[in-house]
């Protein structure tokens, strides 16, 4: 299924919709990474064995198209600008970040109009895609069910202390990623978590032998964590 059919911020992204049963009672957001689209997550859905639990909505939106400066200005979808490819900090495009953020919370916004509350929503990401997942995620105003960021960083880490809200300041964290990443480095997915769990943040860190990808491990391990917050918020 698909939806709105527009980038432009004041009105909601295209997304993806799939559903594992109906009138769902909770919902997880899935941000896809630099240069894919809302298709890319999707067949993950039938990887999973969810029979277990209430009826989820899967939503796949679609980023926004954008010039990215790493990529010779070639315009793609993406949630932000990359001006270089070491992702210095204070280097992201953040005013991309902040205007992902709230397309983000306009389709979280979404959800509640159609009956599901915060607390039942889960937002996950890969690669660029995590990093709005956790940036928006630690200053929702509202607690989420859970945050799911792979092979990804914190942006604007300087900014988390006077931003992050106390709404979710326990929400449960899944991070993961590939030790052999060429794309962001391991280390930066690291020390995001260590960073995360210094500010006693509930973080659940994963890594795996692979590269910029999610390998199979990683998707059982998911599959693990999604029963268990998506059970303890339905």
């Amino acid at each position: 299924m698909t939806a709105a059919v527009t980038d432009s911020e004041d009105q909601l992204l295209p997304v993806i919709e799939r559903q594992t049963g109906e009138a769902p009672k909770c919902a997880v957001i899935w941000l896809h990474g630099l240069g894919a689209d809302g298709h890319d997550f999707e067949p993950i859905v039938d990887e999973f064995d969810l029979d277990q639990l209430p009826a989820l909505r899967f939503v796949f939106p679609h980023a926004p198209m954008r010039a990215v400066t790493i990529n010779g200005g070639f315009v793609m979808r993406a949630w932000y600008d990359i001006v270089s490819p070491d992702f210095a900090p204070g280097r992201e495009e953040a005013e991309g970040v902040r205007q992902s953020a709230r397309q983000i919370e306009a389709l979280i916004a979404r959800e509640n109009e159609r009956g599901i509350p915060d607390a039942r929503i889960v937002l996950a990401g890969f690669s660029q895609g995590g990093v709005i997942a956790l940036h928006t995620g630690l200053r929702h105003p509202q607690r989420l069910a859970g945050i799911l960021a792979l092979s990804c960083y914190l942006p604007m880490a300087e900014t988390l202390a006077a931003e992050a809200h106390a709404a979710n300041r326990d929400v449960p964290i899944f991070m993961a990623h590939g030790q052999n990443d060429a794309v962001i480095p391991y280390d930066f997915g690291k020390r995001t978590s260590k960073l995360l769990k210094a500010e006693k943040y509930p973080v659940e860190w994963h890594s795996y032998p692979a590269e910029h990808t999610v390998c199979l491990q990683e998707l059982q391990d998911i599959e693990a964590w999604l029963h268990q917050v998506v059970a303890k918020a339905c």
